[in-house]
């Protein structure tokens, strides 16, 4: 499937230029005129919008702060304004690229790619860190499961918390106080004492599964961590 590109300009030639060009290079391409279009278009989820600044009723800088409130795509802009702190305020409100006219169309096409490389890269590692694997324990984060050897280990939400904590950082020592405010918060009415009957009924789970494999090690007068060895 072709990556989709939203192009927003109100120069007519410049869109039907950038459009043949990147059209050339395999892309699905999309343009609009102003801002209204545009805020129709985004609802197509394109995966990088090429942004003209200097647009009539809504300039870029305004409809990128309102994009942004939809998508998370790489947003490039392109604009005669070519003042430092024009090229500082649009990456700082949520532009990932600043390219001044005139441009090459063959650098243009060559950021393109890398902000698309740099997204499908993105992508990939989240989908990753979407299953943590531990020998035969799976962790899926985004279902909010743990299973050993396909079999679930049946857990409440706060003992799923601490086991994603921990699990994200082996190795790393969380004190109980740490694992207390990141799971249940800094206004939680409790204390850290909580944290120790917890992961005393995690052991006992994950030791009932899978008696040979210390998961997580307490740490005396500090507090708990993953081990590294489950790896």
């Amino acid at each position: 499937m072709s990556d989709k590109i939203l192009i927003v300009d109100d120069e007519a030639e410049i869109a039907a230029l950038l459009e043949q060009a990147l059209t050339m290079e395999g892309y699905e391409v999309m343009t609009a005129a102003d801002g209204r279009e545009a805020l129709e278009r985004i609802h197509d989820r394109p995966d990088l919008i090429i942004l003209d600044v200097m647009m009539p009723h809504v300039n870029g800088f305004e409809l990128c702060q309102m994009i942004r409130e939809e998508v998370g795509c790489p947003i490039l802009f392109v604009s005669a304004r070519q003042a430092e702190a024009d090229r500082i305020q649009g990456l700082s409100i949520g532009g990932d690229d600043y390219i001044t006219k005139p441009f090459s169309i063959r650098e243009l096409k060559a950021r393109v790619a890398a902000h698309l490389r740099g997204r499908r890269r993105a992508a990939g590692q989240q989908a990753e860190r979407s299953t943590l694997r531990y020998g035969l324990l799976h962790i899926d984060l985004k279902g909010r499961s743990v299973a050993y050897k396909q079999t679930e280990i049946p857990l409440t939400a706060k003992e799923f918390d601490i086991i994603e904590l921990l699990a994200l950082h082996p190795g790393q020592v969380f004190s109980k106080e740490q694992i207390y405010d990141k799971v249940w918060g800094l206004e939680a009415m409790g204390d850290a004492s909580t944290v120790t009957e917890h992961v005393k009924k995690i052991r006992a789970k994950l030791t009932g599964t899978d008696p040979d494999t210390p998961y997580i090690t307490t740490v005396w007068g500090v507090g708990y961590k993953w081990e590294k060895s489950a790896l």
